[in-house]
């Protein structure tokens, strides 16, 4: 643990809280991908799959348990509640995700660590992660008009992957020990070059106290 994976996690789980805050409170999911919230379930359930037989610490245990809980919180709001699900822009949400599924896991088991279960799984979520994200962006690209949380959320999931770069980064001339995991450095190099147009316009935004416009 060092100051740059802590600084990850706790920017990933603001994200996570930034979402609930806004389908809580103002129980509103509009602009928010029902498609991208299925993969996220998707990749923390494949990843965690030794939360009940391995223990590493407490905090790994609780952080588990918080993005696992959380993703299903989220997919159960959003169809489930009958106020959220109302203000779910689905004809906008129709990026056909499920062809990211089967291309991530053709791919893990053919490029992986170790030819296991456990690890094939891991590393299908790590593939999936770098691309899950791409229903939320195209969905934002559509509509366009970004809220300040449906902004701050996408904002601090990118910002969560950019910290653990930098994390790899220290780790690997800090740590003579630490050894080369291309397909984690790759898959997330992947996943925050996604964010890269979003970053740009967020900045922008918040520089110049405006709201939030993409590009058509």
């Amino acid at each position: 643990m060092n100051i740059f994976r802590l600084a990850g996690d706790m920017t990933h789980l603001m994200s996570v809280l930034v979402l609930l805050l806004k389908i809580h409170t103002i129980k509103s999911c509009a602009g928010i991908s029902l498609k991208t919230q299925e993969l996220y379930a998707l990749v923390f359930a494949a990843r965690y799959l030794d939360i009940f037989t391995h223990y590493y610490s407490l905090y790994n245990t609780v952080m588990k348990l918080i993005f696992l809980g959380s993703s299903f919180s989220i997919l159960w709001y959003m169809k489930r509640h009958k106020v959220v699900r109302r203000s779910y822009d689905k004809d906008q949400d129709t990026f056909r995700h499920h062809f990211l599924v089967l291309p991530c896991l053709v791919l893990a088991l053919l490029i992986n660590e170790k030819f296991t279960f456990k690890e094939v799984m891991w590393t299908f979520s790590i593939y999936l992660e770098a691309v899950a994200i791409l229903p939320q962006l195209v969905l934002l690209q559509r509509t366009r008009n970004v809220d300040n949380l449906t902004g701050q959320y996408v904002f601090l999931l990118g910002a969560y992957r950019g910290l653990y770069i930098i994390n790899w980064i220290y780790r690997y001339f800090a740590e003579p020990t630490y050894s080369t995991h291309w397909i984690t450095w790759i898959s997330g190099l992947l996943q925050t070059l996604l964010y890269a147009d979003f970053f740009y316009y967020y900045i922008n935004s918040v520089k110049n106290n405006v709201r939030l416009q993409l590009p058509a």
